[in-house]
């Protein structure tokens, strides 16, 4: 009877209980702050890919191929030399599925698939998860370029290239399931030369 009751008073699992509750908070907590570190890093990469995806657009084919091929000096009856006015070319806005105006266009709204995919491919360099719908591509008036520029396009369009619904996923959430959605990221840059297939 003696040696029963030494058992019951027996403590020295004590500790290996309490470690054992403790645990799974501790996992769950450490977790946590890797996921925290891998979240900050993933918005940093797409952030970086929004500014190489910009730096490819503007210095690129254009894929709002309709603008780039449009002589705004033959084809729109705007003086050669003179600045091509905000009331000739609002802006136009580029997805996957093609291109549209997001004000007034004077020009076909025909997109180039094959630069729209060379933008895309170039950021997914430095995020591989991109899809071609998460990238968007808006061309908008600066004031810059002159009507009949013999030289490339018409105009030297402000090129605002935006990420979108791009998710990232925990370490937790892949236990449970589960995504979150990283914000929309834009960058900027008035285009250069707009012609070609490569850039650095």
């Amino acid at each position: 009877m003696s040696a029963l009751r030494n058992f019951i008073r027996n403590d020295s699992g004590g500790p290996a209980a309490e470690f054992a509750l403790v645990l799974p908070i501790f996992i769950i907590f450490f977790i946590g702050i890797i996921d925290v570190g891998l979240y900050a890093w993933t918005i940093n990469r797409a952030e970086k890919a929004t500014q190489v995806g910009a730096r490819h657009a503007v210095v690129t084919d254009m894929v709002a191929s309709g603008l780039a091929n449009y002589k705004f000096a033959t084809d729109g009856g705007i003086p050669q030399g003179t600045t091509v006015p905000l009331s000739a070319f609002g802006g136009v806005s580029c997805t996957s599925a093609g291109c549209s105006c997001t004000a007034s266009c004077s020009f076909p709204t025909t997109s180039n698939g094959a630069a729209f995919t060379g933008i895309v491919n170039r950021m997914g360099q430095m995020l591989n998860d991109i899809e071609p719908a998460n990238v968007q591509i808006d061309y908008s008036w600066s004031g810059l370029g002159f009507a009949g520029d013999p030289n490339g396009p018409d105009v030297a369009p402000i090129v605002t290239v935006t990420l979108q619904n791009q998710t990232f996923t925990p370490l937790l959430f892949q236990l449970f399931g589960g995504t979150v959605t990283l914000p929309t990221l834009s960058y900027s840059l008035t285009s250069e030369d707009g012609e070609g297939t490569f850039a650095n």
